[in-house]
């Protein structure tokens, strides 16, 4: 169940595939050798091809060797998981067919298709757009950022509310930070029996985690400045009984 506050200033599509893929820890290959879970083993050159890492006796590598030249022979997937314990953590999914070539001592994967799944539904990405695009400047450090302010500062988290739209706090039981990117921060809503997203953005652009800083605060002075949603004062009065 979604909220009806709308996601203003989202990062575009190839932004995010790259954001998923520079923050990604796993990825799991299919391929004609099967499938196979990789932790810590790919990284990403400039252009968005992935660089995979395997053991010389994967089945991996002999289906790379083998594989016509060029054409699609496997799909990559990576999942992008809140780090804070949230209903249904994972954010995204994201999936690359392509294929590999052995290359200086690992696998190095070209995609040729590549679809990014959001909650709000799959994305085909342009190839042209992904390989141009960066990740979110703040891509690296969001888990850290993240489980901060959602384990040090609820009562930030608590004032934050005061800018969402009251109906999207209906019958709320608890809220939580879900995602930041340089264009704002996403809370989720958590209700007895669904959840909602909504987005907080940014007066401008953050760049780095300095910015990033000064953003929050002015989105604070913003909820100190608005009154306290009647929704969730009344669920906490509930609570306390």
């Amino acid at each position: 169940m979604g909220d009806s506050q709308s996601w203003t200033a989202a990062p575009a599509a190839a932004e995010r595939a790259r954001s998923v893929l520079a923050a990604a820890w796993s990825c799991a290959v299919t391929a004609e050798g099967g499938r196979e879970e990789f932790v810590g083993a790919h990284s990403v050159d400039e252009d968005g091809r992935v660089l995979l890492s395997v053991p010389e006796d994967s089945a991996l590598v002999a289906a790379a060797i083998c594989a016509p030249r060029g054409e699609p022979s496997a799909v990559l997937e990576f999942a992008d998981v809140a780090p804070v314990p949230v209903r249904n953590r994972i954010r995204t999914r994201l999936w690359l067919a392509g294929y590999f070539v052995p290359e200086d001592g690992h696998l190095a994967f070209t995609p040729t298709r590549i679809v990014l799944r959001p909650p709000s539904g799959a994305v085909v990405v342009d190839l042209d757009e992904f390989a141009a695009a960066a990740p979110d400047p703040l891509a690296l450090a969001e888990a850290q950022l993240l489980t901060h302010l959602a384990d040090c500062h609820p009562d930030a988290v608590e004032r934050l509310t005061r800018l969402v739209d009251h109906a999207s706090l209906h019958s709320a039981v608890r809220v939580q930070p879900l995602a930041v990117d340089r264009h704002g921060l996403t809370l989720r809503i958590e209700r007895n029996r669904a959840h909602g997203d909504v987005r907080l953005p940014f007066h401008a652009p953050a760049d780095d985690v300095g910015q990033l800083t000064e953003r929050m605060h002015v989105l604070l002075t913003q909820a100190a400045a608005a009154s306290c949603p009647r929704a969730l004062q009344r669920q906490r009065t509930d609570g306390d009984r």
